[in-house]
């Protein structure tokens, strides 16, 4: 496993590369026509794929080989060599492909080669229908797989939102912050999904689910069958509890909807308290700030993101936006809100015109306990993503399944484990049999600066710190006792591709 990429981009790879310019594992970047390219050695094995990563446009030269794929560095997509399919989201499209000939001592990239047709599958083995419940990250890659696994019969997805599946993770983000173009959020246009066959119903309540038939009730009453059911209902906000919490300029942001609702209001604010310093509330802090507004952040600990990410990296996140006018209160809670106030259990009171909670989200799991499903803080899942209920399974922020990597049962609220879930679950309604094995990863945005974190460890007994975090370069791992848990950087994406790939290694 290398990463070198040692050819200036812009030459012509149908002109030819020599072998000995390709060490095993590296990489050599050009061109073919008006297209990025890179050649890549592997095994003894050459392979010409598309150069940029098709999630958020990463640069694959500065990303990984191992194995059979390329990894991207930003958010950790994995592409297939040989034919370019997605092997790891979150990534939805696969890279385009090149023939690869070798002749006299040097490497020729040859003309495009078509797409992978989906495998044919014997129907008679198959569920009769899909249905899934939920919109999210889980439930639309666990569609778009089944079509792509060549599954042919009735998908529904019933969605509780009102908007099509999008990208959330860009809600607190770019979106928020004005940056991002609301056409980049709808993870699939609707001409793809009618093209596919995959029938999403938005801004549906499911009241029901009934495995022993094999039923879902809607809230008119409606019933439908299904063959196989996912069930990836996402969590929801906690809401503040505290006199005023209900006042309209008092905001969650976890929906297309929410977020919107939080835009609007923000031509007549000019002060923000964000009540919690996690993932939303700091990458929400830092996009208002983009926008110009005073944001105060209450936070009850010493350290934002401690929890997740230790002290030393809270640390240096607080400094980060300070430095861009974040001011914090910790050890401070919410006492009450006001029109035109927020009071704190320190007894100050802060101006502000817009409120922001983010204490946190609980899973959905009201459909499965009251459908007598296993509930173990979260839906309990095996390592297939089966629930207790037969043809029943459970994928995304919901789902708590044996981790092989921490060796404890784990719930993740991160967007790529949903996906990643998501193609699993999708697979094993397919019979495939396969184990969700993955390596837990997610990021984190604040201005400029991301955070990559692979692994999972929800108690730790001590984190060593290599590099300097007061620099934005930096590696904190985290273990308990001899056994390493996971691994956080800042920039170093190579080195967190890196970790994956141990993790991965030593399941």
């Amino acid at each position: 496993m290398s990463n070198d990429s040692s050819a200036a981009s812009g030459r012509d790879l149908t002109q030819g590369v020599p072998l000995d310019e390709i060490a095993d594992g590296g990489m050599v970047s050009g061109q073919v026509g008006d297209e990025s390219v890179l050649l890549v050695r592997q095994g003894g094995e050459l392979f010409a794929v598309g150069a940029t990563c098709t999630h958020y446009g990463g640069p694959l030269a500065d990303g990984l080989v191992v194995g059979d794929t390329i990894r991207c560095p930003w958010h950790h997509a994995a592409f297939c060599l040989r034919d370019g399919q997605v092997a790891h989201a979150p990534a939805l499209d696969g890279l385009k492909c090149w023939r690869v000939e070798q002749s006299g001592g040097r490497a020729f990239v040859r003309e495009a080669q078509p797409a992978v047709a989906p495998p044919r599958l014997n129907a008679a083995k198959l569920p009769e229908s899909v249905a899934i419940i939920g919109g999210g990250a889980a439930g639309n890659a666990a569609a778009m797989t089944l079509r792509r696994e060549g599954y042919e019969g009735p998908i529904t997805v019933w969605s509780a939102d009102a908007a099509p599946p999008y990208d959330r993770p860009n809600l607190s983000k770019d979106y928020l912050a004005g940056t991002a173009d609301p056409a980049w959020l709808p993870l699939r246009s609707p001409e793809f999904y009618a093209e596919q066959r995959i029938d999403v119903r938005c801004g549906q309540q499911i009241a029901q689910i009934d495995p022993a038939n094999k039923g879902i009730v809607l809230a008119d009453g409606t019933r439908e069958r299904y063959g196989a059911l996912l069930l990836a209902t996402g969590a929801k906000p906690i809401q503040l509890a505290v006199p005023g919490a209900q006042l309209p300029h008092v905001r969650v942001l976890r929906s297309l909807a929410d977020c919107d609702a939080l835009i609007a209001r923000l031509p007549a604010a000019r002060r923000c308290v964000v009540v919690g310093a996690g993932f939303i509330g700091l990458e929400a802090a830092a996009a208002l700030r983009t926008r110009g507004l005073e944001v105060h952040v209450v936070m009850r600990g010493a350290h934002p993101m401690e929890k997740v990410l230790g002290a030393a990296l809270g640390d240096m996140l607080k400094k980060l936006h300070e430095s861009h006018g974040v001011v914090f209160h910790v050890g401070a809670d919410v006492s009450e809100i006001t029109a035109h106030s927020v009071k704190l259990s320190t007894g100050d009171e802060l101006p502000a015109e817009l409120v922001l909670a983010g204490i946190g989200v609980e899973p959905e799991v009201a459909l499965a306990r009251e459908a007598g499903l296993a509930i173990e803080r979260g839906v309990a899942v095996n390592e297939y993503l089966q629930t207790s209920a037969a043809d029943v399974y459970a994928a995304g922020d919901i789902a708590r399944w044996p981790d092989p990597h921490s060796g404890e049962r784990i719930r993740v609220e991160h967007w790529v484990v949903a996906e990643r879930q998501g193609t699993v679950a999708a697979r094993n309604m397919l019979g495939q049999q396969q184990r969700f094995e993955a390596v837990p990863f997610f990021w984190t945005q604040h201005y400029d600066l991301a955070v990559n974190y692979v692994g999972h460890a929800e108690g730790w007994d001590r984190v060593d710190i290599d590099g300097d975090p007061d620099a934005h370069e930096c590696a904190a791992t985290y273990w308990r006792g001899s056994r390493r848990l996971a691994v956080a950087t800042v920039g170093r994406d190579l080195e967190s591709l890196r970790a994956e790939a141990a993790f991965e290694a030593h399941a």
